[in-house]
């Protein structure tokens, strides 16, 4: 796959700023980290899965497993974070990361032509696992593997291009060279000075529950190369293993798509 230049640029070559560039995640597949990077360069406006919190706690969440007494956020709805999102774009780039299954009901061609859409995907085996341990009760929708597949196919069906995709083992086995990979094919400096930065406070990232699912990033230091480690599924509970046959499919999908370490030296 070559996907180099498939952002939106002027005659230039520079990024339409208007755009917003967006990372379509599924739930522990390191994309907080991921976001974590894109803040230290300080070149865009960063947010935090918006339209999940809209999904989990807005005033017309859409959380499946919601009851009366889930926290509801006065004034935020799905409408009011694409306002606040549009109205950012206007003054400068923005970056958010989120998961597709939360924007699913606003997918038409007017709500997906402002965004550079790019995706990280990861071995559904240990997103299951991670997840299973938050949440023994997690609905099948709270993966995104679904919507995240959905929403590729339909974004290379109209664009007649795949958009960039990287998976989270080859970020953490080799960060730079992926996100080298990835800033060239979305046609945006490479920053590497972005990859580190100082252990602390994550209270941009914690809206949901403190922020307890980011407690790894709070104690990190940077995007490091980490050997690559493996989950076998058949020793997880029977739950997350027919839950793994459902999505599996749809990570199979993406997955021949990715970038590669060795694409930086190709292009």
């Amino acid at each position: 796959m070559n996907a180099s230049h498939y952002a939106p640029a002027d005659n230039n070559g520079q990024m339409i700023m208007t755009s917003i560039l967006v990372l379509w995640a599924t739930p522990r597949s390191t994309s907080t980290a991921f976001e974590w990077m894109m803040r230290q360069r300080g070149d865009f406006a960063c947010r935090h899965e918006p339209f999940g919190e809209a999904w989990y706690q807005g005033e017309d969440l859409r959380w499946p497993r919601a009851t009366v007494e889930t926290r509801r956020t006065p004034g935020l709805s799905f409408a009011s974070v694409w306002r606040d999102l549009q109205a950012a774009a206007e003054t400068g780039p923005v970056f958010i990361k989120d998961f597709p299954h939360h924007i699913k009901h606003m997918w038409d061609d007017a709500f997906l032509d402002r965004f550079m859409h790019s995706f990280l995907i990861r071995d559904p085996a240990k997103v299951l696992t991670s997840m299973f341990k938050h949440w023994e009760n997690f609905d099948l929708v709270e993966t995104g593997f679904v919507e995240q597949r959905e929403l590729f196919d339909r974004i290379a069906q109209r664009d007649g291009a795949v958009p960039p995709v990287i998976d989270s083992d080859d970020l953490l086995e080799a960060p730079a060279q992926i996100v080298e990979a990835y800033c060239t094919a979305l046609n945006i400096p490479f920053l590497e000075d972005a990859l580190t930065w100082e252990p602390g406070d994550r209270s941009e990232v914690s809206w949901y529950d403190g922020g307890s699912w980011h407690d790894n990033l709070r104690g990190s230091d940077g995007l490091k190369a980490q050997p690559r480690r493996y989950i076998d599924i058949s020793q997880a509970p029977d739950r997350v293993k027919r839950m793994h046959d459902l999505v599996l499919p749809h990570y199979h999908t993406l997955y021949p798509h990715r970038l590669r370490a060795h694409a930086v030296e190709s292009t």
